[in-house]
């Protein structure tokens, strides 16, 4: 019998954020897959899932909300089951709300020139872009398009309905102001730098769900840590970077009766683990020097449609599975970490034999970008009592007009949007704010205290009072300089498409006339062609990569089970 289970595959799954977790819960929940490892380059589970105390609260760092928890979303049943979520949020009636995500939130709109904006003056310009942003998803399946990016078309629109109004001088300014608002909302949304990197023919593939968008009320964080204890604890080593993958190989282990593994898998320690297949969970990143051993899972599509709704609408023991070192030596690996940020820049050489010419391109053409969040607290707040959403229109840009490049002195501008994090009686007086792009990597670089009277600044000239309190607590997240993560979730480039995410996802070997099984596998949230830079993507992803290896060993049991709770 042990001999039996000896024969039986190895399998590494690299990254604990959602996919990678998802797979492993569902492959170690069949007989199938005894020996199961799950190699994680940080000291926790999550990725892009990340709960952090401010004060005596949990805030979100990474994702925040469930994107349409209804039947259909993976990561709203699995919270559901593990008893996460409040009864509101699980109730039938919010489940079939669509609405993309929240109702409108009570609001108020600061400008730049310090006073408050007509909510109607807002509301008619928000409606105006809304359409044109729905048109933008118009052109799916279409053979050719007008302009190659989202942002070259709205710009294109927005200048044909320019002409069309009557408005005097100074309105037709301030509304292309807050029009400009919306592009950089867009932004955090999307996950880029400028709506102009994205790629206007596959923008109406994401897909939304029904429902509406909820949070974890004990953390988003609770997820991970639930299905990380649904694993056998021996088979998840923590701190593991890993630096290659070698795959279509002949490697033969020192102990036992030689028996050899098609894949090795190197760590940065030095150590290495043979299998029979691994699955690699990709976050999408475009830097430099970096690794495939990093958590996997993208922050959920933080804005989409949570806000963008609201304002439309350690050293793991060897032996004891199976497990042992190789007799080849050890190689050495890079010296810092990102799993597609490194392919990106050394596939040729990280996996070996080198990815095929159509995975290689599609890791270069996809995007990756940076959005983080900015938590602040105050002693109390400037804004009215019923106040949810703070938007910030800056009187002196349009989005007809090339914005100036100059970070240093002008990265704040591109936070145009604060979340009261709610209800006041459990979190105090905090906003949490959104930032995207280049500004935003610029942000990171700043010390705490640069980036508290930065924003004491700009809070000061939007309401027009010199003398408002500082916010006495200042919270960011880092998701660029964050070594495994290297910045926060994909989109679908100009020059690339959904046929890109495909190629992303197909394992190795490709040729299905190949007699070798399956020994890479590709998940994360990258991914998934319709759910890219969710969580629920990530998960569904992590899953599909199981499920082929179920299907290639696992004929006594269905490979659609619940995994163990």
């Amino acid at each position: 019998m042990e001999a039996a289970a000896e024969a039986r595959p190895r399998v590494l799954v690299v990254g604990a954020g959602l996919a990678g977790l998802g797979a492993a819960q569902r492959l170690s929940s069949s007989r199938a897959f005894p020996h199961l490892r799950l190699l994680e380059s940080t000291g926790r589970a999550g990725g892009r899932v990340c709960s952090q105390r401010f004060g005596s609260e949990v805030v979100e760092m990474g994702a925040h909300w469930i994107h349409g928890p209804s039947k259909e979303n993976p990561v709203f049943q699995l919270a559901s089951d593990y008893g996460l979520l409040d009864e509101e949020a699980m109730s039938e009636e919010n489940q079939q709300i669509e609405v993309g995500g929240h109702p409108l939130l009570p609001a108020v709109f600061y400008s730049s020139a310090g006073r408050v904006l007509s909510p109607e003056l807002v509301e008619g310009v928000r409606n105006l872009f809304s359409t044109l942003l729905d048109q933008t998803r118009e052109f799916l399946h279409m053979p050719q398009v007008s302009v190659p990016s989202v942002g070259e078309y709205l710009r294109k629109e927005i200048a044909q309905q320019v002409k069309e109004w009557t408005d005097d001088d100074e309105t037709k300014w301030l509304k292309l102001a807050i029009l400009n608002t919306y592009f950089k909302l867009e932004c955090c949304v999307s996950g880029t730098h400028s709506m102009d990197d994205v790629a206007l023919g596959p923008f109406g593939e994401y897909a939304m769900l029904p429902g509406l968008d909820c949070t974890f009320p004990g953390g988003y964080g609770g997820l991970p840590d639930c299905m990380l204890t649904s694993l056998p604890k021996e088979s998840v080593l923590f701190h593991k970077p890993v630096t290659a993958v070698r795959w279509g190989g002949s490697y033969r282990e020192e102990s036992q009766e030689g028996r050899t593994f098609p894949v090795q898998v190197e760590c940065e320690d030095g150590e290495r683990f043979l299998a029979d297949h691994v699955i690699i969970t990709v976050p999408l990143a475009p830097t430099k020097h970096v690794t495939l051993g990093c958590a996997s899972h993208a922050r959920p599509r933080q804005l989409r449609p949570a806000v963008a709704g609201a304002l439309t609408a350690p050293q793991g023991q060897l032996g004891s599975a199976g497990w042992s070192s190789p007799s080849q030596q050890p190689t050495t690996g890079t010296d810092s970490q990102e799993q597609l940020g490194f392919l990106k820049e050394h596939h040729e050489t990280f996996i070996d034999p080198p990815l095929p010419p159509r995975k290689a391109d599609a890791i270069r053409q996809l995007g990756f970008g940076t959005n983080n969040k900015i938590f602040l607290e105050f002693e109390q707040p400037f804004w009215p009592p019923d106040c949810q959403l703070i938007e910030v229109v800056w009187e002196d840009e349009s989005p007809l007009v090339e914005a100036g490049t100059d970070l240093q002195a002008s990265w704040f501008r591109k936070l145009i949007v604060f979340l009261v994090l709610q209800p006041p009686e459990r979190y105090g007086h905090i906003l949490c704010g959104f930032i995207a792009g280049k500004e935003s990597e610029y942000m990171e670089t700043l010390s705490d205290a640069a980036v508290l009277t930065a924003l004491t600044d700009v809070i000061r000239r939007l309401t027009g009072n010199p003398h408002l309190a500082p916010p006495k607590k200042v919270m960011r997240s880092q998701w660029h300089s964050a070594p495994y993560t290297r910045g926060s979730y994909s989109y679908v480039a100009v020059g690339s498409s959904g046929d890109d995410i495909d190629a992303l996802a197909q394992p190795l070997p490709e040729d299905a006339a190949d007699p070798r099984p399956l020994q890479v596998l590709f998940a994360g949230e990258a991914t998934h062609r319709t759910f890219y830079s969710t969580t629920h993507g990530a998960l569904l992803s992590g899953w599909r990569e199981a499920d082929r290896l179920l299907s290639l060993y696992d004929t006594s049991e269905s490979h659609q089970h619940k995994p163990r709770l």
